[in-house]
């Protein structure tokens, strides 16, 4: 291990940072599931880059996001701090919000940037637009971005090509609002955004981004939130019909693909030894969408809920000849994303209350890391109702339990919406290490130390929440038709008029 620790030495000493500064990728999937993934089991998705990623890296077993749906969740994981904080709630943006992620939050971006890095995202923001695009990822710190700033079924999809050669979206997607856009930095090149052929402009955007930060020597920050595999899906020529799973399965193998790029990439340029690139997920698979949506493996319910399904989440690692390849079960969150790469390229963190703690103890060590608890929150969280549960060690105890919309049709009744609230006093407790399924509530008679796990996780609910102060809600702001993004601004009748084209990027 001494060669590790001598890399680990050049990399944590700020004196020799100007020289060592690693670069950073963080690939971020849209409702993927704990069992979606080749390397994870599902026995018919096709995913050879990811498997490279954990069969080479550090592959997390108990990784969590702060949310089960998309806009809170992304909020959390640039900022290290819980949504609740920053505004990002209840539920998410849509293309007409007021709001977006507040300004005054510090991204990681922002993080990286004053240390000479380069940085760059494509893909899915979903953190508001605003007026004149004031909440666009250029104005979070991103000096480059390609990309649809919101999820792409936020607009009518119903005649619009998901798969070649002219295979219509699967559903409707939202109606009454202008087409999605994508957009180069805070100009619409294309409205509707063309679907079979995104991930080749993404593919490329990313190639050229790192190709001309490695020939600059300059260390770089590229975000990666794709839009695979939220509904509807979609695939280009080179993936449709490769898989046995369908549409969900050749979305799949497209964003994929994209991860392999950018791996030939990284290795081409010769800065794949100085790269750490990590891998996950927004939160839990869409199941109400059935075979279009995603599988949840072992784990209970999915998108929308506080179970498992729905908030714990495939991760990986991977850094080769610094991160030694295994499995961690060390309890870990999106949250401690942007500590720990600010402590790997020596950069101050923001003077705000941060949620996250930093990774390098299990990054470097497979050692148990700093976090002690991780606490979960609905798609609407209140000062009223609070955390919802709370996972410390092995345990995770239910305080309120809900099913969802997204996780309906599912056999298990406590996954579906109509699994209204409900408040469990004493709190239902789980064993995750026996039971990650949460089939099997504890008892004082089957855990003799019941009593003593109760208190700890009730203390420390206590205080954290007695440390948490609720941002406004950005999202109660409301909408208002006219911030919807239009190419054509000044055109008429709205949204049909919102309509351009550009081929390719």
């Amino acid at each position: 291990m001494e060669w590790v620790t001598a890399a680990l030495l050049a990399l944590l000493v700020p004196d020799c940072m100007a020289a060592t500064r690693p670069n950073f990728v963080l690939l971020f999937a849209d409702d993927l599931g704990y069992g979606d993934l080749g390397f994870s089991g599902h026995p018919s998705s096709l995913t050879p880059n990811l498997d490279r990623l954990a069969a080479n890296g550090l592959r997390f077993t108990d990784f969590y996001v702060t949310s089960p749906v998309c806009s809170p969740s992304r909020a959390s994981l640039l900022t290290g701090r819980y949504q609740t904080r920053s505004g990002i709630y209840p539920g998410v943006l849509y293309p007409g919000s007021r709001g977006g992620l507040p300004l005054n939050e510090t991204t990681i971006a922002e993080v990286l940037k004053p240390q000479g890095y380069v940085t760059a995202m494509m893909g899915k923001w979903h953190l508001g637009y605003g007026a004149n695009g004031t909440y666009l990822p250029t104005r979070q710190g991103f000096d480059h971005y390609l990309g649809i700033p919101y999820s792409h079924d936020m607009g009518p999809c119903q005649n619009l090509t998901c798969f070649p050669p002219d295979v219509k979206c699967f559903g409707c997607c939202d109606q009454g609002v202008v087409t999605v856009p994508l957009m180069v930095g805070e100009t619409i090149l294309q409205q509707p955004v063309d679907f079979v052929n995104l991930e080749n402009s993404y593919s490329g955007f990313a190639t050229r981004f790192i190709r001309t930060a490695a020939e600059a020597q300059q260390p770089f920050f590229l975000y990666y939130p794709s839009h695979h595999t939220h509904y509807p899906q979609f695939a280009g020529w080179k993936s449709v019909g490769r898989s046995l799973r369908g549409p969900f399965g050749d979305s799949l193998l497209e964003f994929d693909s994209t991860v392999g790029a950018i791996l030939q990439t990284l290795e081409e340029t010769g800065v794949l030894s100085n790269t750490l690139v990590f891998f996950t997920s927004d939160n839990g698979p869409e199941l109400m969408r059935m075979s279009h949506g995603g599988n949840s493996g072992l784990l209970k319910c999915g998108k929308g809920t506080t179970y498992e399904g729905g908030m714990r989440e495939p991760a990986i690692a991977y850094w080769p000849g610094v991160i030694q390849p295994g499995v961690t079960h060390s309890l870990s969150s999106t949250l401690d994303i942007l500590p720990t790469f600010a402590k790997l390229a020596g950069a101050p963190l923001p003077k705000v209350q941060l949620d996250g703690v930093e990774m390098t103890d299990i990054l470097f060590n497979h050692g148990p890391g700093k976090r002690e608890a991780m606490f979960f929150y609905p798609t609407d969280p209140s000062e009223k109702y609070s955390v919802f549960a709370v996972r410390w060690g092995k345990y995770k105890a239910h305080y309120y339990t809900r099913g969802a919309t997204h996780s309906s049709t599912t056999p298990d009744k406590d996954c579906n919406v109509f699994a209204f609230l409900q408040q469990h006093d004493p709190p239902l407790l789980f064993d995750l290490e026996s039971d990650p399924s949460e089939n099997y509530n504890l008892t004082l008679k089957s855990l003799p130390g019941w009593v003593t796990v109760q208190k700890k996780i009730q203390d420390l609910k206590a205080a954290f929440e007695a440390s948490m102060e609720f941002g406004e809600s950005e999202i109660g702001k409301g909408t208002d038709p006219s911030l919807e993004p239009c190419c054509n601004p000044e055109c008429s009748p709205k949204p049909k008029c919102c309509q351009c084209g550009t081929v390719g990027y």
